[in-house]
Order: structure tokens, then sequence, then C-alpha cells
């Protein structure tokens, strides 16, 4: 059908042609239009029609059957993940990333069934795809970071730790960021490529954890008295284990005071109310023992002369 239109079309001639010739060139083109078989025209037409059409409603089917495959694959994965225990955040990750995987190569299916080039598509999209990280190399590194904290799991969701100069529980690990919530409630997003190579304290991988206390007493009070008094208080306390057990040391003769430092281990679930309630009464009752607490207090020598 398009042969005929290029027959009709005058090929390259120069810019400027004879009057003569142009109309020679007129009569000819009207000839044949006019002779023109309008069958066998609109016949290649239909043709045309009929055979994009079949392969829209093939891209179609395609598409759609592509798309149940794809949603059954994240079912299946779903499926073996809940079986397995798999965390929470890695299950995410992994079914996300399957999941735009599998629709790309869809979408590369479909586009190479209506003709097009995926070779030059593939080549566009790499090109593109280099391009964008290039200039968004720090989003790239937290991407790196986040699949390194889902398979490296140095914390969970659940998990209260301590990482660059803030402390609280984890809520959410993304691709991108580390989301914690702090004793007062405050949300702090933390860049997946900085918490992944810092250094991390986790304090929830362990059942029991270890509060540590320093108390100082005055100069000349009885340490003796004052460990016995310590250690009865932290008795007295049900939720401080006996084993290991509470001990209290001489840490330090510092400039005002002695130093104690008194070490007890509880479950994790109780650590801060360990440490705040005993803190309190460490204050009330070691008085009641004849220990004192020091204030701050410089001896001055005066020289006569």
């Amino acid at each position: 059908m398009w042969n005929f239109f290029l027959q009709v079309l005058p090929a390259d001639e120069p810019l400027l042609v004879p009057d003569s010739v142009q109309k020679a060139n007129l009569a000819q083109t009207i000839d044949k239009v006019v002779n023109m078989d309008y069958r066998e025209f609109f016949t290649g037409i239909l043709n045309d029609a009929v055979w994009i059409l079949l392969k829209l409603l093939l891209a179609v089917a395609i598409y759609m059957i592509g798309r149940w495959i794809v949603r059954r694959i994240v079912q299946l994965l779903d499926v073996a993940f809940e079986r397995r225990k798999v965390d929470i955040s890695l299950r995410m990750f992994v079914r996300n990333a399957v999941k735009v995987v599998f629709t790309l190569l869809l979408i590369l299916i479909v586009v190479q069934t209506l003709g097009v080039n995926v070779t030059s598509v593939i080549a566009l999209f790499s090109a593109a795809t280099l391009a964008i990280g290039m200039a968004l190399s720090g989003t790239a590194q937290n991407f790196a970071g986040g699949v390194m904290i889902l398979v490296m799991k140095p914390y969970r969701v659940g998990d209260f730790i301590s990482a660059q100069g803030q402390s609280g529980t984890v809520r959410e690990i993304k691709l991108f960021s580390t989301v914690i919530t702090t004793g007062d409630n405050q949300t702090i997003y933390i860049p997946n490529n900085v918490i992944a190579t810092a250094i991390i304290d986790n304090y929830s991988t362990a059942d029991l954890r270890r509060v540590d206390w320093t108390i100082g007493i005055t100069y000349g009070d009885d340490v003796d008295a004052a460990r016995k008094a310590l250690l009865e208080i932290l008795a007295s306390d049900t939720r401080i284990l006996a084993q290991p057990a509470p001990v209290v040391w001489v840490a330090e003769l510092a400039d005002s005071a002695v130093n104690l430092t008194v070490r007890a281990w509880t479950r994790n679930a109780d650590y801060w109310d360990v440490f705040f309630q005993n803190n309190e009464r460490f204050y009330k009752r070691l008085p009641e023992h004849g220990i004192n607490f020091p204030f701050p207090q410089v001896d001055l020598h005066l020289k006569q002369e």
C-alpha cells in the first residue's frame, strides 16, 4: 500500500524546477490518483489495522497473564518467608525488589510484542540509570547501606539501640534510612549509609543487662558499712538477680569523694526502672546508715608571715 505513495511522490529534484516540468509532474500525479485501485488501497489499510489490533490484543493478554504470574510469585514468597519466620524488614525488601524486577521484565516483553526494539530501550534505560546513579550517589550509598542492614541484621524492628549519638527503639528499617523513636517520643531518621558503618550498641540482643551506679561518699566514712548498706538495698529489690551477684567496689579516690561502683544484673525490660528507682533509694537510705554524700570542696592553706 505504501509503495503507491512512494511512486506518486516525486524523487529528489533540484530546488528550482521549470514550470513545464512542474506541470508535467502534476498531471502525472493527478492521473495516478484518478486511476488508483481504491479497493487495493482500502484492503491494505484494513489488513494493517487488523494486524495492529491483533498485536495490541496479544500485548494486553501477555500483560494480564504476566501480572497474574508476578502476583503468584510474590504470594509464594510470602508463604515461604512466613514458614521460615523471616524478619519483616527483609521480607518487605525482597518482596518489593522481586515485584519490581519481574514487572520490568514483563514490560519489556510487552514492548517487544508491539514491535519496538528492546535492545535500544535497554541501552537507553541503562544510560539513564547510570546518569541518575552518578547524580544521586548519596542515595545509592543509603540504598546499599539498607541492604547491608537487612542482610547482616545488626538490629531489628523493636530493638533499643544507640548509634550516632542517638538512642531509641527501632520503629522501621527503610531502604534509605532507619527510623527510631527516642524515650521522649521523638522520631529520628538516620541515613543507612551512616548507621551501617557506625558503632551500634544494641541493648536488645540479650535478655539480661548490667546496671551500673557511681556513688560518692565522704572521706572518713566507713567503706565496709557503705558496701553493706548498698547490698542490702539491692537485695530488697526483687528485680535484681541473685546470680550474677551484685558487687560494690572502690572505683576512685576523687578530689572530694570516695567513688564506689555498684553493679547489679536485671532483666532488659526492667533496666531503666531499676536504675532510676534505686538511685532514689540510695539517696534516701544511705544517710540512715551514717553514710554522707560530699560536696565539692577546696582546702585553703593560709601562710602567716
